[in-house]
């Protein structure tokens, strides 16, 4: 069986999570604490630290490279799902890069003001450390501060994805593929602590999270 290791809130994580339940597969869910990656470390022989990580009998995947897609596409092959026709492999590059880069980006923020609601306790001061490491001191309080002006910066970077959406069912056509996933983890990722919901101006990317959310292979 495959054995998806994770942190339940990760963007990422999501996405292959999701990827895994539109294949119909049966899969193990592992969490981990997000300051104890040594299950990761051990499993990539020392290679590897950050999640997503899939484990497929004795075969370990998890991503090459700052903009891969090597977990997806290993899932993808493994149940023959199409998300990565060569016809759009051009235009998928570029929206993933876009949802990873500037979507996650400002979503993740909004999500880890309430950090203390779905952090295990015995994780908070590690994740808090980790975070003022990476971002500076008293960060999570700036953004707390900052909530209506990311939710404004959040809207404006989805409203190209409500225009794609006005026209097709999916972001490139009426199939969904990988990057209706990708997108859907980082929504789901802002999402997670139960405080927003996805803007009423954009209705088309509504609907379109609500077909995510149940659609089946």
């Amino acid at each position: 069986m495959i054995e998806l290791i994770q942190f339940p809130w990760s963007p990422f994580c999501i996405v292959q999570r999701r990827i895994l339940e539109f294949a119909g597969a049966k899969f193990k869910i592992t969490n981990i604490p997000s300051s104890d990656r040594s299950l990761i470390w051990k499993l990539t022989r020392e290679n590897h630290y950050a999640v997503p990580v899939v484990r497929d009998g004795a075969e370990i995947i998890y991503e090459s490279g700052d903009d891969t897609q090597d977990v997806a596409k290993f899932l993808d092959a493994k149940f023959k799902l199409g998300l990565f026709p060569s016809a759009r492999e051009g235009e998928q590059f570029i929206l993933w890069r876009y949802f990873e880069h500037e979507v996650e980006a400002v979503g993740f923020k909004l999500n880890d003001i309430y950090w203390r609601e779905f952090v295990a306790k015995s994780d908070h001061l590690p994740f808090l450390r980790h975070k003022e490491r990476k971002f500076g001191s008293g960060c999570i309080d700036q953004w707390r501060a900052q909530q209506k002006e990311l939710l404004r910066q959040l809207e404006q970077k989805l409203l190209p994805c409500d225009q794609m959406l006005a026209h097709a069912n999916y972001l490139l056509g009426e199939q969904p593929l990988f990057v209706d996933f990708n997108l859907f983890g980082m929504m789901e990722n802002f999402l997670f602590s139960g405080h927003y919901a996805l803007p009423k101006s954009l209705p088309h990317l509504r609907a379109w999270h609500r077909r995510m959310k149940n659609i089946r292979r």
